[in-house]
């Protein structure tokens, strides 16, 4: 179909349109007109005698939502009932481990201590070493200053914490 054939198709569709408008204005049936049948426009929803738009008589009352939604509380409880009756299969729950809050507020303090806890650890390697090289005087000395500073810096970085 070229532009031109669907441009006079559609002029002719608006003219039977505009022709109809005017003979349901003028009150004429449609069997007197010119020869075209077209349908009279009916109203549907608007009642032309008074004004206003038409109430409909509902003929299908089981169409609410209250009614379909009816036993649906019922089902659900009956539902939920019966599964709780149901023995819980213990093999598909998966805790979390029990200790797992303990370890997250726990973290945080000994993130403190872990500094101190290297530097002890380290300090008793060094004194095993040197206990069996047979030179143990001296690294016990050293052991005790090594504590005195990290004790004194540790007790800096925890007042400065607070």
């Amino acid at each position: 179909m070229s532009l031109q054939e669907a441009a006079e198709a559609r002029k002719a569709k608006l003219a039977a349109l505009k022709k109809r408008k005017q003979l349901h204005d003028a009150g004429t049936p449609a069997d007197q007109d010119d020869g075209d049948h077209h349908e009279a426009f009916r109203f549907r929803n608007y009642d032309p005698e008074t004004g206003k738009a038409r109430k409909h008589a509902r003929t299908d009352e089981d169409d609410t939502v209250e009614k379909q939604v009816e036993g649906l509380t019922d089902r659900a409880i009956a539902e939920d009932e019966r599964q709780r009756a149901q023995e819980l299969d213990l093999t598909n729950i998966q805790p979390k481990k029990p200790n797992w809050d303990l370890k997250r507020d726990l973290d945080r303090k000994l993130a403190k201590l872990k500094p101190k806890t290297d530097l002890a650890i380290s300090q008793l390697i060094r004194k095993r070493l040197q206990a069996q090289r047979g030179t143990a005087e001296p690294a016990t000395d050293e052991l005790i200053a090594g504590m005195d500073k990290a004790g004194a810096e540790a007790d800096e970085g925890q007042s400065d914490e607070d």
